[in-house]
């Protein structure tokens, strides 16, 4: 998939232990586990922001074999129902967790990572055209994956490496991990452009990240909107990064006043903030809000990416073409997915979509063409006649506890926040603002927001009932 001929001598990645690489031994490490695969069979990657990992995650592509990018880290019962579900002919895991297989069949060990095989795999060979498989965002629980394909990694990375304007000259840090879309993304429109990706397994929140970021000449930084929140607590504009030149915010909605804060404060650094928007169903990016416009259009996802474009829908499916009406998004590309799966059987599944997404959002655009996220489809309540967007209501609460989420039914809206003491204020607030009885709502203290290792939410381990 990837063509590294043009850039052999290039640096593709630095570790923290001052390791780099070139394109070309990137390649031939790739290509020596390459020679221990058969095509098309199915691969369980489990992933680290690693050499050893990037090595399997180019050698399945070239191969053309299909892997499954999963945490290294994912708990064990989740993993034993995977391997029930799909049944991999391979494993490829670090080093150091050999010992948990003893039953599969060691092949070869190469850059910390071993590739072990399934004595007892199904033999059913992986479609020509299916690539690559990703859980779903939220359902890191459960055996629904993602089927995505060499052209739809390859346009969306091209996308994205074209309105950052990417060159090989960039050095993006990989702050987000290698097994969700957008630190995926991050890595593919880097890797097609040449550039150099400063891999470390480090958190931002760890004083060695900005360290290794530093002394490597970090040119970007990735985040969702977790992130950004604790990168204003730890007081991020106080580091000094001399090289940062980019900025990039996905995977949810950052809060108005603090996406205010991050632009405002990277414009007077001559830095660029990019708000973005997509679903691991559109492989990642689906559209993109050009610094420039980022506080004249505060709270817009912005225009489609390159190659990509968006409709409204209302419910009756007819397109909307009035600006400030909400409807359903849907978008075109060709980095819209082939569909889902959730079995082995599932994998031999050919398009579903056609380059089609509808998107579960509902959104509006405005007269300029700028588009604007109203909530999720699924994310409305309708309580008392009323109909309530559990997004925008969880916007609003954060001017009283940022750590608050929203859940619930039609009969009530039940709200969990960290902070126990502003549990009657929460309620107030919400009844004075949307003039219903304070019976509609109910406030519950948690310990902690349940979200995953990117940062999101994970609205299913929140009880409704």
């Amino acid at each position: 998939m990837f063509d590294f001929s043009t850039y052999t001598s290039q640096i593709v990645c630095i570790t923290p232990d001052s390791k780099a690489y070139t394109y070309k031994e990137l390649s031939a490490k790739a290509n020596d586990l390459s020679g221990y695969l058969e095509s098309h069979s199915l691969v369980f990657l489990m992933c680290s922001n690693t050499i050893g990992s990037l090595v399997g995650y180019v050698a399945f592509l070239q191969a053309n074999c299909v892997s499954l990018l999963l945490n290294k880290e994912t708990d064990p019962h989740l993993l034993d129902n995977l391997l029930q579900t799909y049944r991999p002919d391979y494993l490829w895991i670090p080093e150091k967790d050999l010992f948990l297989y003893p039953e599969w069949q060691f092949c070869v060990s190469i850059a910390g990572y071993s590739l072990l095989k399934n004595l007892d795999s199904s033999q059913i060979k992986m479609p020509s055209e299916l690539a690559l498989l990703l859980t779903t965002s939220g359902s890191t629980g459960s055996p629904k994956l993602v089927r995505l394909s060499k052209k739809n990694l390859i346009s969306n990375a091209k996308s994205i490496a074209t309105y950052l304007n990417i060159t090989n000259e960039e050095k993006p840090i990989t702050s987000l991990p290698m097994y969700y879309s957008f630190g995926l993304s991050v890595i593919n429109s880097h890797l097609i452009t040449g550039a150099t990706i400063l891999l470390t397994d480090f958190s931002y929140i760890q004083k060695e990240f900005w360290d290794f970021a530093v002394e490597n000449n970090c040119t970007s930084f990735s985040g969702v909107p977790f992130t950004y929140e604790i990168l204003k607590k730890i007081k991020f504009w106080n580091k000094e990064i001399p090289t940062l030149r980019t900025l990039t915010q996905a995977g949810g909605k950052l809060d108005n006043s603090l996406l205010e804060y991050f632009v405002t404060n990277a414009r007077q650094r001559n830095i660029r903030f990019y708000l973005m928007y997509g679903q691991t169903e559109a492989t990642a990016r689906m559209s993109y809000l050009p610094p420039e416009s980022a506080l004249e259009k505060l709270g817009s996802i912005g225009i489609a990416i390159p190659n990509g474009r968006f409709e409204l829908r209302n419910d009756s499916g007819d397109m909307i073409t009035e600006p400030d009406t909400v409807g359903e998004l849907v978008y075109w590309g060709e980095n819209v997915c082939l569909g889902y799966a959730e079995s082995r059987e599932d994998l031999l599944r050919g398009d579903d979509n056609n380059g089609v997404l509808y998107t579960g959002d509902l959104a509006y655009f405005d007269k300029g063409g700028f588009y604007y996220i109203a909530g999720r489809k699924k994310r409305f309540l309708k309580l008392f006649g009323n109909r309530i967007s559990l997004d925008y209501t969880e916007n609003l609460l954060k001017s009283i506890s940022p750590e608050c989420v929203c859940v619930g039914t039609d009969n009530k809206m039940i709200i969990y926040t960290t902070e126990q003491n502003k549990m009657e204020e929460i309620i107030l607030f919400l009844a004075n603002t949307t003039k219903l009885n304070k019976t509609a709502f109910e406030v519950r203290y948690i310990d902690k927001i349940p979200r995953s290792d990117a940062g999101k939410i994970l609205y299913s381990e929140l009880p409704v009932v």
